[in-house]
């Protein structure tokens, strides 16, 4: 027989509204961590804990079956707080949305996957499971370290993985891979007043840029779906600003879909700068957690996709049928990466499935469903009687 709910139904909420109050910028999350232990805590999980990168975790249950739900707790930046129609750290509902910074990228879901868990706890559905949910740090920047950490720290491998990232509560079977790449063109200063006696690294970048666009270009015309190429910094080293930049820098972001691999990018990256003088890297990105921890990330990754026919799929289909009263009438392919990346390469089956369109994240006026967010709660809840 199904137990009663240890919270009234509007405690879900609450929690995401004060979330979305405690602002997280990547690698400051301690006030929203110290936000998740707390309510977790309420909720009565068996343990909770904050690793050393500062990753919060929550566990339940204690059988064979290990079934890991993620999501980030870091946000983007708010650079235009004075422009949004309900201010971005209010947690405001308005209409059926609750609003703020975080609402979609990915507090709603994360909240969700808090409460689901301990809702299927007191519905009895986790004999024989344990269940793992956490709240990771600095995914916008370096997705999958956070995980990458945890698991080694709590020697650990999941039977399987849900990523609560934003879906609008479609099932979601993959995301494109992605490469970023750092490539710098050399020259050799001289000073402003004769330009002829050194070679301008910024010239020489110049018809770098362009193969960027028409690669692009190239890129778009495989018809959908297709990767992406952009140029997303640049920068250069001179003397003054009164010598010849003898160093140009670019960064560019590689979006790779089902089929293409990192070893077409490699490929790609020498063609860019064939005859230049100019060399290229894989842009490498470091970054201090809230607890002084280091991350360092190697942005490559390939293209995944896990099969429609898997046990896991099959669960969350039914999970979704018995919330919704109907068949997932259909599939997502998320356009960006996330923490999947870290379970894929250690062969964990993983899948994506949480409320909020994503198309809605990083951007002015972010808001998501109240309902989608009780119903991706729901579905998370019973999900765990069918793994």
């Amino acid at each position: 027989m199904e137990n009663e709910m240890i919270y009234d139904e509007d405690a879900l909420l609450r929690f995401v509204q004060k979330a979305i109050q405690t602002r997280s910028y990547s690698n400051e999350e301690k006030e929203f961590a110290e936000l998740m232990v707390q309510e977790m805590k309420k909720l009565d999980y068996d343990e909770v804990w904050i690793d050393a990168v500062g990753n919060v975790i929550g566990k339940m249950g204690c059988g064979e079956k290990i079934i890991h739900f993620d999501g980030h707790m870091d946000t983007v930046q708010v650079q235009d707080e004075t422009l949004w129609e309900v201010p971005p750290f209010s947690g405001k509902i308005v209409d059926g949305n609750i609003w703020g910074r975080g609402s979609v990228d990915m507090k709603s879901a994360l909240c969700a996957a808090v409460y689901g868990a301990a809702d299927a706890r007191d519905r009895g559905y986790l004999e024989g499971k344990t269940i793992y949910v956490t709240g990771t740090v600095c995914e916008e920047y370096c997705d999958g370290e956070n995980l990458k950490y945890f698991y080694k720290e709590a020697n650990l491998t999941p039977d399987y993985c849900i990523i609560c990232e934003p879906s609008d509560n479609v099932i979601t079977l993959g995301h494109k891979g992605k490469a970023q790449i750092r490539i710098k063109s050399h020259g050799v200063s001289a000073h402003g007043s004769a330009p002829e006696k050194g070679k301008n690294a910024v010239y020489e970048m110049a018809e770098i840029i362009k193969r960027v666009e028409t690669l692009n270009k190239r890129l778009q015309k495989k018809g959908h779906p297709h990767g992406t190429i952009v140029l997303t910094d640049i920068s250069c080293v001179s003397a003054s600003l009164n010598a010849v930049p003898g160093e140009c820098t670019i960064y560019l972001d590689r979006r790779l879909a089902l089929g293409e691999k990192l070893d077409d990018v490699k490929n790609e990256m020498e063609e860019l700068i064939a005859g230049k003088d100019a060399s290229w890297e894989v842009g490498t990105l470091y970054h201090t957690t809230w607890t002084g921890a280091k991350l360092v990330y190697e942005p490559m990754h390939d293209p995944w996709k896990i099969d429609e026919d898997s046990h896991l799929c099959k669960a969350l289909r039914c999970a979704y049928k018995e919330v919704y009263g109907r068949e997932a009438e259909s599939y997502d392919f998320w356009d960006f990466g996330t923490n999947a990346i870290t379970p894929i390469a250690m062969g964990v089956p993983t899948i994506g499935f949480g409320p909020g369109e994503y198309k809605l994240a990083h951007m002015r006026n972010e808001h998501c469903s109240v309902k989608k967010i009780q119903e991706a709660r729901d579905v998370y809840s019973r999900l765990l009687t069918h793994i």
